[in-house]
């Protein structure tokens, strides 16, 4: 790989054509250039979106500043993009935690860079069709289904500790909630107190979809929702806003159900909850990788996604496809409550064993 400052970019091209194409293009610096972008996703983009497609695009600046030699994105070139493709997958980023990116994440880092340079292209920074030579690898149905998942079984001991020593706090009523509707990171945020019905004996919230007040749902207005909650899940959730809630009104005058003392609890707030929650230390379960509570580096707040048996949000949405599967529920039903199509259910979420999987065939068999 070149990293020759003086390569391609300074000489002049002999084709007329590619002159009076690279003439109609506007300069513009690859760190404006991704501003540019952002900014033009934040009308129809979550939050969350935003900052994947910003981390994604990180490493492709860095490329640009240190090793690429671009200061102009109308320099970059189809070997340009490859050598990026090379240069990520080698894990040479700064920020890499790896010494090789896996195939799933490369793809997405590179579909991102890919859907970037289509914009590029809109606002005349780079050739019309640079886009189509970014090199996204070819990834198998096993590869891009992730592995990452928490056992149903779990759940229990986890809902359990919080029940018995933080009853009604907004952790255990994140993870209940978490647990009992299946929810996104986004649907739990967007709910106010005004969305929930909590007395009589048909209690349930309304997810509702609110991009205007900085609570976007992932599938937008489809994704909308009123899901009925058990009278015990009520009953915590009042306790909850009787008790610790901080009661606190978000940027835009809303009352938010999960607050911290600056308003609305954010999406970090969320993963980090279900990090330090996950690990079996914090419900005083043996350590499975030997180490220490006492001096383990993974024992605090800001660590605790480190540690190998934490597990996303995500996951447990997971587990709850595959609870709600293995008791026999529907696929239609399981689709309306937790706003995924039955292809998506599948696919991605159901991590049920192939045990399982043939208990629930031969129940159906058997009726």
């Amino acid at each position: 790989m070149s990293n020759d400052p003086a390569r391609h970019r300074s000489s002049p091209s002999t084709d007329d054509s590619a002159d009076e194409s690279h003439q109609e293009l506007e300069p513009l610096e690859p760190d404006r250039a991704v501003d540019l972008y952002l900014e033009s996703r934040a009308d129809d983009a979550s939050d969350w979106t935003l900052t994947s497609h910003e981390s994604r695009l990180r490493p492709f600046l860095e490329w640009c500043d240190e090793e690429g030699n671009v200061r102009n994105m109308n320099e970059l070139t189809g070997r340009d993009l490859y050598e990026y493709r090379v240069w990520r997958r080698e894990g040479h980023y700064s920020g890499a935690e790896v010494d090789r990116l896996a195939v799933t994440t490369l793809k997405t880092a590179l579909s991102t860079l890919r859907r970037f340079l289509r914009f590029c292209a809109n606002v005349e920074a780079v050739h019309p069709d640079l886009y189509m030579k970014v090199p996204i690898p070819t990834v198998s149905d096993n590869e891009e289904v992730s592995d990452s998942k928490i056992v149903p079984e779990r759940v229990s001991p986890i809902l359990e500790y919080l029940e018995r020593y933080h009853w009604a706090s907004r952790d255990h009523l994140m993870m209940l909630l978490m647990w009992h509707t299946g929810g996104r990171i986004s649907d739990l945020r967007a709910i106010d107190l005004d969305d929930l019905d909590l007395e009589g004996h048909k209690p349930g919230m309304s997810i509702k979809n609110r991009p205007e007040t900085d609570t976007r749902l992932k599938n937008a207005d489809g994704g909308e929702r009123y899901n009925r909650l058990s009278e015990e899940v009520a009953n915590i959730i009042q306790d909850y806003i009787d008790g610790p809630r901080v009661d606190k009104l978000d940027d835009y005058g809303r009352e938010p159900l999960l607050t911290t003392t600056e308003g609305r609890t954010s999406a970090g707030t969320v993963r980090q909850t279900s990090y330090k929650v996950t690990r079996p230390c914090w419900i005083g379960e043996d350590c499975p990788h030997g180490k220490d509570p006492k001096t383990c580096e993974w024992n605090s707040y800001d660590q605790a996604s480190k540690c190998p048996s934490t597990r996303s949000p995500h996951d447990w949405r997971k587990a709850r496809v595959t609870k709600y599967r293995n008791d026999g529920i529907q696929r239609g039903v399981v689709s309306d409550r937790l706003d995924a199509s039955e292809r998506v259910l599948d696919k991605h979420y159901d991590r049920a064993s192939e045990r399982e999987k043939a208990d629930r065939r031969w129940r159906e068999i058997q009726r």
